[in-house]
């Protein structure tokens, strides 16, 4: 069964046996994970979270921000400690610095944790990071780290699984995945699924996730402000720019306050610009208080990864990525033009190559 979930070479023999050596005691653990976590980070840390607790240790869950609420159904998120500047931080910092390991997962970057970066260089704790994000900095002593998986979730059924306790996935340890893999795999249609990721899912199945309630929690959970936030930006905020196979949508402050957006209201609207017939990329640019955040989705060839680096301080995958900018959101908007006609040719060379595979 080993051979059939593990594809991916995650750790040489001898850095598994460190790291099973390093777990055959009980520890203080950390996990922390990304900015705004999503679906897939939140799951992963929290099913790692109540693995570790099974196997005797202490594990904390400490996240750099708040999370969408369409997540408070996750087992074991009551637990969880969100970081809040405006609040006092002390005691999590106190947590990071009796840490006798941190676990950083799906994030590559101590830069994308905005604060606790500061933290988890000064921990004393082993740092051992899980994620399958391009281009990985170097901060970790562990690095169980692989771009071919569909999600972090994936990585962690692995490493469980390496450490030989593939038995002990329970049915929150389970939901908690498969949460991580439904999104990170836009339910199973993104080009990241697998034989293995169906076969990852089956499992979780067969220890009995109910997929019909997952999705139900995870899609069907919406609040009213943001179906007419949603309806508001379809309809007068969505621009489509057909030469150079892209469409875009860039929010305002004021906007945001008016339709009482919260965490993860604006989650998933930029596939609403890549479902466009013609697009190989969507943007999404929104105002918010400290700076302009963007995503980026892709199809085909057209790498949003290298745009997002090459333009905008940004990062992730090859057809999805994120990034930030400096400007104000209108000279973001020019900057996204200019860059758009920058890469022009490269565009149409991507639609044309998608088309053609698309169709053959």
């Amino acid at each position: 069964m080993t051979e059939e979930f593990l594809p991916y070479q995650l750790l040489s023999e001898s850095e598994l046996k460190e790291i099973s050596e390093l777990l055959s005691l009980p520890r203080n653990v950390v996990i922390t994970t990304h900015h705004k976590p999503d679906a897939d980070a939140l799951g992963s840390s929290l099913a790692l979270a109540r693995y570790l607790r099974k196997k005797g240790h202490q594990a904390s869950v400490i996240t750099p921000s708040d999370y969408p609420a369409f997540l408070n159904w996750m087992p074991g998120e009551a637990s969880v400690l969100a970081y809040d500047q405006d609040k006092p931080w002390e005691h999590l910092k106190a947590v990071f610095l009796e840490a006798d390991i941190v676990f950083c997962l799906d994030f590559n970057s101590l830069s994308r944790i905005n604060n606790l970066g500061d933290w988890v260089k000064e921990s004393p704790g082993v740092k051992i990071m899980i994620d399958h994000h391009l281009q990985p900095d170097d901060f970790a002593a562990f690095k169980i780290w692989d771009t071919r998986a569909a999600a972090t979730a994936e990585l962690i059924f692995d490493f469980i699984t390496l450490l030989g306790d593939h038995a002990m996935i329970d049915v929150p340890m389970a939901e908690c995945l498969y949460a991580g893999l439904v999104t990170d795999t836009g339910s199973f249609r993104h080009p990241c699924t697998n034989r293995t990721v169906h076969l990852i899912v089956a499992d979780l199945l067969r220890i009995g996730v109910n997929p019909s309630r997952i999705h139900k929690l995870v899609y069907d959970n919406n609040h009213l402000n943001r179906l007419r936030f949603l309806g508001f930006v379809l309809k007068d905020k969505l621009q489509v720019l057909p030469d150079y196979f892209t469409a875009f949508i860039a929010i305002t402050k004021e906007e945001i306050r008016e339709y009482n957006v919260d965490t993860g209201d604006t989650e998933g609207i930029v596939n609403y610009a890549l479902s466009i017939r013609g697009m190989v990329m969507g943007i999404v640019i929104i105002d918010r208080k400290d700076q302009v955040k963007m995503s980026f989705r892709s199809v085909g060839d057209f790498d949003v990864n290298t745009f997002a680096r090459k333009y905008f301080q940004g990062g992730g995958h090859k057809n999805a990525a994120g990034g930030k900018s400096e400007l104000s959101l209108q000279d973001t908007v020019d900057k996204v033009l200019h860059s758009l006609k920058e890469n022009k040719s490269e565009l149409a060379r991507a639609y044309a190559e998608y088309e053609k595979n698309t169709l053959s």
